[in-house]
C-alpha cells in the first residue's frame, strides 16, 4: 500500500508533514511563534500548507535538475 504525505497540526500547536501509515518523527515541522500566529489570525495553517507545498515543488525541481545534469555528463562508449 502506497504512504500518503499529510499536512497536521501537532498538539503542541505546530503544524507538521509526515507520512499517513507511520507512527514515526514528522519530516517537517514548522513552527510558528505566538507574535507570528496573532498576525497571521487562523490563516497560519494556510502559510504552513503555502511553505511546504514551495519545499515539495522545490525538491521536484532539485530532482528533474539532478538527473539532468546526470545525464549530460554522463561518457557512453
Amino acid at each position: 500500500m502506497p504512504s500518503y504525505l499529510e499536512i497536521v497540526e501537532l498538539p503542541d500547536g505546530n503544524i507538521a508533514l509526515q507520512r499517513s501509515d507511520a507512527d514515526e518523527k514528522p519530516l517537517v515541522t514548522i513552527s510558528f511563534s505566538e507574535e507570528a500566529k496573532a498576525y497571521l489570525q487562523d490563516n497560519y495553517i494556510e502559510v504552513a500548507k503555502a511553505m511546504l507545498s514551495a519545499g515539495i515543488h522545490m525538491v521536484g525541481i532539485m530532482a528533474e535538475t539532478t538527473t539532468e545534469e546526470d545525464e549530460s555528463n554522463r561518457v557512453v562508449h
